[in-house]
């Protein structure tokens, strides 16, 4: 299965990438067995951004939200702006 996994504000900057198209098993089947999995790849700012906000084809969701082949998943932290 593939998804489009987007980063943004202080991940992405961290990250140092916007987004990237990430390939897994069936086993990976909510929001948060995605980030784990991500984590374990060296996305470690997944790890440390507190309050992170997920989105799952662009309606927030919570970590265990399922994950399907072709969805487009987003991390980010709040921000505020005015």
């Amino acid at each position: 299965m593939s998804v489009q996994v987007l980063y943004f504000a202080s991940l992405k900057e961290a990250l140092g990438m916007s987004g990237e198209s990430v390939d897994f098993s069936a086993e990976v089947a909510t929001v948060g067995a995605l980030r784990e999995r991500l984590i374990g790849q060296g996305r470690a700012a997944l790890a440390t951004a507190k309050n992170l906000r997920c989105a799952v084809n662009q309606e927030m969701v919570k970590l265990d939200a399922p994950v399907a082949d072709g969805d487009e998943v987003a991390f980010f932290p709040p921000v505020t702006g005015g």
